[in-house]
């Protein structure tokens, strides 16, 4: 029904983009006094907030040194010639470092900041995430094409562990996309048109491809902005806005803590999230992979294919 042509023909999809965003926009009202007034009005004019020395510098240390000779359960998925791994964090506090960053996750502070970005705060998912670059080994990143995650607001978080340099694949993002312009719903309007029938399959899901040259005709004049990264850096940005995975000339290695928001976003309030009772708390993820495995031994399709216990960095076979 979301696909139909006859449907968005009469306004379905425009109208879901422009009531979304709307509520977003009442929801963050509501938020406000609780950011910190740069980073606000870093995600209100651009759509992305930095913050460097995210971790204290022992805890860091830590992330860094178990990261490097701890193995975890592991999955992953191939897209083109990157590969994108991810390792659930504890759902109980073990002690580890990675216990500790899924306490991070639940400081106040990043909640807010997170559900600010998103137009709705509730609970993070999040993991470790290491992605893998092999220029040579297939086609192009599909990652490395500008896109909108999905039609509304929504957000996602990078704590990158290393220094990310301008040839490493940094994360990029066109400042100022994350804003409606009457000119962005008339395109978000004729995409939804003829998306299924496209050949891309992330376009046709809802994930809307756009080139960068285009961005002035949505309103868009800033540009795409590639952001290398100290270690230790966190960026929060709201993924309605473009952005994209620069690629990068050469093999690269990258580990950071992952975190993803996602919510209905047709609803008036914020927070009250299931995800958050001790049952499910920081179990989303590992439940999600669990399934994946399932999936595969009944020979059914799957995204994430299991990778064993290894450690994060270990190198994909080609």
């Amino acid at each position: 029904m979301i696909g139909s042509k006859s449907l968005n023909a009469r306004g379905l999809h425009r109208q879901r983009v422009a009531w979304a965003y709307a509520m977003s926009q009442r929801r963050r009202r509501a938020l406000a006094g609780r950011i910190d007034s740069a980073e606000r009005e870093s995600i209100d004019r651009d759509g992305f907030a930095v913050r460097p020395n995210a971790l204290p510098a022992d805890l860091l240390q830590r992330v860094r040194d178990e990261v490097a000779s701890v193995p975890r359960p592991a999955w992953q998925m191939r897209q083109g010639q990157a590969v994108n791994r991810v390792m659930p964090l504890p759902a109980k506090s073990d002690g580890s470092a990675m216990a500790a960053l899924a306490r991070y996750l639940a400081r106040p502070d990043i909640r807010n900041l997170m559900g600010y970005a998103a137009g709705r705060s509730g609970h993070i998912v999040g993991m470790l995430q290491t992605i893998a670059v092999d220029p040579p080994s297939g086609d192009a990143d599909p990652q490395a094409n500008l896109h909108a995650d999905t039609f509304h607001p929504t957000a996602k978080l990078w704590l990158f562990l290393h220094d990310v340099g301008e040839e490493d694949g940094p994360f990029a993002y066109a400042p100022g996309s994350h804003i409606l312009t009457p000119e962005r719903l008339e395109w978000e309007h004729q995409q939804a048109l003829f998306a299924t029938a496209g050949d891309d399959r992330h376009h046709a899901a809802g994930s809307f491809r756009l080139a960068e040259e285009d961005l002035p005709s949505l309103g868009y004049h800033g540009g795409v902005r590639p952001m290398p990264v100290a270690g230790n850096t966190l960026v929060v940005a709201d993924t309605y806005g473009f952005h994209r995975r620069c690629p990068s000339p050469h093999r690269t290695v990258r580990t950071s803590l992952y975190g993803v928001l996602r919510r209905n976003p047709f609803v008036p309030w914020n927070g009250v999230d299931a995800l958050d009772l001790p049952v499910l708390r920081n179990r989303v993820m590992r439940t999600h992979l669990q399934m994946q495995d399932r999936r595969a031994k009944a020979g059914k399709s799957i995204v994430y294919e299991n990778a064993g216990t290894i450690l994060a960095e270990t190198l994909p076979e080609t």
